[in-house]
């Protein structure tokens, strides 16, 4: 393994007010953060870079010995020093501009990167790529003249039965494979949802705190978002109900409320039901990680208790497998199944037919099912390190939600610090966090930090990164 090129780091400065030491220390830090050096490259002895440097040994070996002490690098003896293989493989990034106000430091829900807590990324060092590889090749060698047209907008009916055989017997849902619509995303299923039964000027009960690109959808189609409080049963329907009784649906996250983790209680669903079923209304069901539940198994779709027709069910790819394959998909009433046909004509152009095809294959052989198994205990074990790594080094300064599922902590703020700050800080440091208060409407929202666990591989790795994040409060 080629040592890394101590030429491609930026120079030191003589000038600069940080000894030596530390700007060799910032130099191999942001070159790990960025992309540059990756999990496993090796870097320059310390003799090399004492002599590439002309600087003294001891200097060189302070740098290192700091890198080492925050888990950047590891020492392998004979085979040198390397960058952590517990590190998240990353891809190169812009160094965002610091910004004086927090609030204008603005969180993308599809960012294009790989880094530390970053949300809505599952383990992607353990997804079975070999497997992947292999059902890809075996499709691509399949493919007739007929595989190359355009793909039916609707989804390959293939993939459309095999995820409502999947669904049948995962999260109860009783469908038929013409309910099922493939898209490209959740913000397509929300869109093709408010063409189809929604109108501009209508209103919806969106929870509080919520998943902010949902809000923005709706505000693009000139749909009134009517934010409804959530508390440890979930929505507060009665409150829905006093806020806004004729609304035309809900969007709400039964399996985990997005971001809080609580799941959405027995009466509570039964109450929204009644309200949909009584004032003709429309529920749409986001079950995005339904199946990452870690005290029992995971609780039935809260479709599966709709006996009106009321309830959309919108699933996704991107959680259980990853999100580059940009798959998922919704699940519609057996009345509405024409008026979504009609809709998805006009405005779907249909998801690419290989992944389509290679998604069939690896649900139909027994695959999806293996991982989503593995994942489940990989994702226990990966919550608890985390919480325990994270708990030991910042233990004064927050509290630790620990919901019974999801894929993210819910890190509280003692004091009165501020998550957006905080947050914007830690992204600055190559670490991804996102602020409760950016996801909340309300003024008096609580001072929070959504991290994602899925990707820290051990205790180890989260207390390094714990330091990391003590050292910027």
């Amino acid at each position: 393994m080629p040592a890394a090129n101590p030429r491609k780091l930026p120079p030191l400065d003589p000038k600069a007010a940080a000894p030596f030491y530390r700007q060799i220390y910032d130099r191999f830090r942001d070159a790990i953060a960025t992309g540059m050096l990756k999990p496993g490259d090796r870097i320059p002895s310390a003799r090399a870079l004492t002599k590439e440097l002309g600087l003294a040994r001891g200097t060189i070996d302070t740098a290192y010995s700091l890198l080492a002490a925050e888990g950047y690098v590891e020492a392998r003896g004979q085979a040198g020093t390397i960058v952590s293989p517990d590190l998240t493989p990353r891809i190169s990034i812009a160094n965002p501009t610091p910004r004086a106000d927090p609030r204008m430091d603005a969180v993308s829900f599809r960012p294009d990167s790989i880094l530390p807590f970053q949300m809505g990324l599952p383990a992607l060092d353990a997804f079975p790529r070999k497997i992947w590889a292999r059902l890809g090749a075996r499709s691509a060698r399949a493919m007739q003249p007929s595989d190359m047209i355009h793909p039916p907008v609707s989804g390959l009916p293939s993939l459309r039965a095999e995820i409502a055989r999947y669904l049948q017997v995962s999260r109860g849902i009783n469908c038929s494979p013409s309910q099922v619509f493939v898209t490209s995303g959740y913000r397509q299923t929300v869109e093709l949802i408010g063409h189809a039964l929604l109108k501009a000027g209508d209103r919806v009960w969106l929870e509080d705190p919520g998943y902010p690109p949902t809000r923005e959808i709706f505000e693009y189609m000139h749909i009134e978002g009517i934010s409804v409080p959530v508390d440890a049963e979930g929505m507060v329907v009665s409150d829905a109900i006093k806020l806004a009784s004729r609304a035309r649906a809900a969007v709400v996250t039964p399996a985990h409320q997005s971001p809080l983790c609580m799941s959405l209680s027995l009466p509570r669903r039964l109450a929204l039901l009644d309200w949909a079923a009584r004032n003709k209304a429309w529920i749409i069901e986001d079950d995005y990680d339904g199946e990452y539940r870690y005290v029992s198994r995971p609780l039935p779709a809260l479709k599966s208790l709709d006996r009106d027709g009321r309830v959309l069910y919108a699933g996704t790819f991107s959680k259980v497998l990853f999100p580059g394959m940009r798959l998922a998909y919704l699940v519609v009433p057996e009345a509405q199944v024409e008026r979504f046909e009609e809709v998805t004509e006009s405005l779907s152009t249909g998801s690419p037919g290989l992944t389509q095809t290679i998604v069939t294959s690896f649900i139909a052989e027994g695959h999806f099912a293996r991982h989503i198994q593995r994942m489940r205990r990989l994702y226990a074990e990966r919550r608890a390190a985390t919480a325990a790594g994270l708990e030991s080094v910042l233990g004064k300064n927050v509290r630790i939600d620990l919901q019974p599922g999801g894929m993210h902590l819910i890190l509280r703020l003692r004091g009165n610090r501020s998550d957006r700050r905080l947050a914007a800080s830690m992204r600055e440091q190559g670490l991804y966090a996102e602020a409760l208060t950016d996801w909340t409407r309300r003024n008096d929202g609580a001072s929070a930090l959504l991290l994602n666990f899925t990707n820290i591989a051990s205790r180890r790795t989260a207390e390094n990164f714990g330091r990391r994040i003590l050292g910027l409060m």
